[in-house]
């Protein structure tokens, strides 16, 4: 059974910081192109950041130069590494392993950006 357990979201004030942390069971991570996604009511999910296997990185043009996408294979992890927070950062994120037409989804947490 494959489960990704994502953990460190949260309430932080603007300017704040948070890491998030996506552990996957069930699969080798380092044949997964690894991601985060992150959704808030009545928008589609939209792709906040991606790391491919071999440590290419894509990101959302808002979050570009505040996230850091990395990965650690011989922990099955993946990380998000966010500064400079602002409140249209506030939304459910999510973690996602794909590959070709196999992609696996966390279950979601919050992280709330606010005064």
């Amino acid at each position: 059974q494959v489960q990704l357990v994502e953990s460190g979201g949260g309430l932080v004030q603007p300017g704040g910081s948070l890491r998030l942390s996506c552990v996957a069971s069930g699969i080798r991570t380092r044949v997964f192109a690894m991601r985060w996604h992150r959704q808030t009511p009545g928008k589609q999910r939209e792709l906040v950041a991606a790391i491919g296997t071999i440590g290419d990185t894509v990101y959302l043009d808002s979050v570009k130069g505040r996230f850091n996408i990395c990965r650690d294979d011989a922990k099955s992890a993946v990380y998000l590494q966010m500064n400079s927070l602002k409140p249209e950062d506030t939304a459910v994120y999510y973690c996602n392993a794909r590959q070709t037409s196999t992609s696996y989804w966390g279950q979601g947490m919050q992280v709330t950006v606010s005064s």
